[in-house]
């Protein structure tokens, strides 16, 4: 799944393990998500969302043959 974290994370200054340490997660966690590796639960999604004052949809990029 393809998200705005590392452009988000950007605008704002933030290094991944500050944003990693804000949402409760490693830094390991940040750069799987950024890369696609990992999918987030809705959880940390919406612990990520609020921490940057979005939806979830304005940060997780859903792809239409992901959701069937």
């Amino acid at each position: 799944m393809k998200t705005r974290i590392v452009e988000l994370r950007r605008q704002q200054k933030l290094s991944q393990e500050e944003l990693a340490k804000a949402v409760g997660v490693t830094r390991q966690t940040i750069t799987s998500l950024e890369v696609g590796k990992y999918t987030a639960s809705l959880v940390l999604a919406h612990k990520i969302a609020c921490f940057f004052h979005l939806t979830i949809e304005d940060i997780f990029l859903f792809d239409e043959e992901e959701t069937l």
